[in-house]
């Protein structure tokens, strides 16, 4: 990104920040999506155990709202199925499928195990990767973060700058009691590895089920200091 960009991108996340940053929900995507962003920005969605809220909430506002969904070609498929089922419950018209590429994985991943042997070499490879070849087209995106994940998390705004991208966080603000009050008002399934323990989930050679007094993300990259897969770039404060 030039000098000139990087500035640009600075100052509008500044400005917005300044307009809606106190908002939070629907209350803080309707502005973006249908004005302030309108075709310059994205959601991007995991489809894991909360996932299901943000979508719903943005196809309420515009189910043409691209939808980044990476895989990485080492998810569950209870989570490609719970995606497909939820693109037909809420009408998402632009979900779009990112994958890394075949030619890298080959030559750095040649056995499938660099997440055993260097979970943020895997993460750069199959996320990092081919989520930033996605962005070009976009200045901003939407994020499923909240507060209460903990760690580099908690403190998180409902509007940053990382990369040069413009972060939107409309869940920042809602703990665990609220997002189940949602799911059920909206009706919303939930993702089908809950009910076997799983609560926050990624990737399955490195997601664990989590015991009921554990941190959320207590199961991501269990056992390793390591808590963030690097998609969500470095925060800089706008």
């Amino acid at each position: 990104m030039d000098l000139v960009r990087e500035r640009e991108q600075e100052s509008r996340a500044a400005l917005l920040a300044g307009r809606y940053g106190g908002l939070e929900g629907e209350a803080l995507l309707a502005p973006l999506l249908e004005h302030e962003l309108a075709g310059r920005i994205a959601l991007l969605s995991s489809f894991g155990a909360e996932a299901a809220l943000l979508l719903g909430m943005v196809a309420q506002i515009d189910r043409a709202t691209p939808v980044l969904f990476i895989d990485t070609g080492k998810l569950f498929g209870e989570t490609l199925r719970y995606r497909d089922a939820l693109v037909e419950r809420l009408g998402l018209s632009d979900v779009r499928r990112l994958a890394p590429d075949p030619q890298e994985v080959a030559r750095r991943d040649p056995d499938g195990t660099l997440w055993h042997r260097d979970p943020d070499a895997c993460c750069q490879l199959r996320k990092v990767e081919p989520l930033a070849r996605a962005f070009g087209p976009f200045d901003a995106v939407i994020s499923g973060r909240k507060r209460h994940h903990g760690g580099e998390r908690g403190a998180l705004p409902a509007i940053e700058l990382a990369d040069g991208l413009i972060r939107v966080n409309p869940l920042w603000n809602y703990g665990q009691n609220r997002v189940a009050q949602a799911f059920a008002e909206r009706g919303l399934p939930p993702h089908p590895l809950e009910a076997d323990g799983f609560r926050s989930i990624g990737c399955m050679p490195c997601t664990d089920r989590v015991a009921p007094d554990e941190a959320l993300r207590a199961g991501r990259w269990r056992g390793r200091d390591k808590t963030e897969c690097g998609i969500h770039g470095n925060r800089v404060s706008p």
